[in-house]
């Protein structure tokens, strides 16, 4: 399979912060689904000085470039706006 490296950064506007908690759940639970189908390598999220999730970074992995962009049209982050920006990269983990 082809990896990805994705690198996402959430809006900045007053209600930001409250789409990201609203939406979580609902990206968490599409992680999960990632993992039981072999599409999640690792992933998190990236945090400001104070510990506030600002964005997210994940390594997914899939058989085409059209499934990875299918997974990231309709990932909850995307489709309710909290990801402003996502940057996806070409990837391959170390085999250490």
């Amino acid at each position: 399979m082809k990896q990805y490296l994705v690198t996402a950064y959430d809006y900045t506007d007053a209600e930001a912060f409250e789409r990201r908690l609203g939406a979580r759940p609902h990206h968490l639970d599409g992680a999960r689904a990632l993992k039981a189908n072999g599409n999640f390598v690792l992933g998190g999220a990236m945090l400001n000085e104070e510990g506030k999730m600002i964005g997210s970074t994940m390594i997914v992995q899939f058989e085409t470039d059209e499934e990875m962009e299918a997974w990231k049209q309709n990932d909850p982050y995307v489709t309710q706006k909290v990801w402003e920006s996502v940057d996806v990269k070409p990837f391959k983990v170390a085999d250490v």
